[in-house]
């Protein structure tokens, strides 16, 4: 695009952060500048073709619009095509900054939604994005490659030794897990994790329930561990993102438990951290 507005560029000793009124000027701008590993900010909305554009610029960092989520979530698809490239990135609210004004969009903008990648970095709904832009430039950027996500929340006192463990699938529990952690994991409660808690047997868990499904197959897993002495509950998939055990844990929200979770006091309604709680008492 011949024609397009030249970024605004805010230079910091960290890096810089450079602010487009549109995703599609990314290209045009690297025609003659080459990319610098800078965090982007483009007042277009947060989606896959405009992630696609914006990576162009091998970007350490992106920032977008939501556009009200959308159907599908199109509004922020973005965040895990980014997500998937180790980039973190965040959406801003909106209702908060002009579409196409990206100086508006950097002085005014509020974060309404972040990647995993950007969550570790500290940035999280509600910061502005300027606040957001230079976390992004402080914090570690360096490509990760996929690993089982496997992060210690809580550690009790040494006279029990149980942990508050998130995995983004029950598949990465290990040995170390058996009679001993609660697990916070981000797949479904259904069939096919049966066998992995027999396996490990985990001192109590806390999935996704898939949107509970067919059948409810989502948290059909519940009750048959519960015969094998397994307290278990499942978080809406509405409230939390599958594949994102950190999620699980601090977004989620109890939409079943079985009868062995109850009686620790794990409750329909109750926030996932609370009945990690009571799971690890």
């Amino acid at each position: 695009m011949a024609n397009s507005t030249p970024p605004n560029i805010h230079a910091f000793q960290e890096g810089r952060v450079l602010v487009f009124d549109s995703a599609t000027y990314v290209e045009d701008h690297l025609r003659s500048h080459e990319a610098q590993s800078d965090v982007i900010i483009a007042a277009s909305y947060a989606g896959v073709l405009c992630a696609r554009m914006v990576m162009k610029a091998k970007p350490r960092a992106a920032l977008g619009l939501d556009c009200g989520i959308g159907k599908d979530g199109a509004g922020i698809g973005g965040l895990w095509y980014y997500e998937a490239l180790g980039v973190a990135a965040a959406a801003v609210d909106v209702m908060t900054a002009e579409m196409g004004n990206g100086a508006d969009m950097y002085e005014n903008g509020v974060i309404s939604r972040v990647n995993d990648c950007a969550q570790r970095l500290g940035i999280e709904p509600g910061m502005s994005a300027k606040e957001a832009a230079h976390a992004m430039l402080t914090g570690s950027h360096k490509p990760e490659e996929f690993d089982p996500a496997r992060r210690l929340v809580i550690e009790t006192d040494g006279e029990t030794g149980r942990s508050i463990v998130c995995t983004d699938s029950i598949a990465f529990a290990l040995p170390e897990d058996r009679e001993r952690n609660v697990l916070c994991t981000a797949g479904h409660t259904g069939r096919s994790v049966i066998e992995y808690f027999r396996s490990f047997r985990p001192w109590a868990f806390i999935c996704s329930d898939g949107g509970i499904g067919k059948n409810e197959s989502g948290i059909s897993a519940l009750t048959i561990v519960e015969a094998e002495g397994i307290p278990g509950a499942s978080v809406d998939a509405n409230t939390a993102r599958m594949g994102d055990g950190m999620s699980t844990y601090f977004d989620g929200v109890i939409s079943a438990a079985n009868k062995l979770a109850q009686a620790k006091g794990v409750r329909v309604g109750q926030s996932a951290r609370e009945a990690a709680k009571y799971l690890l008492g």
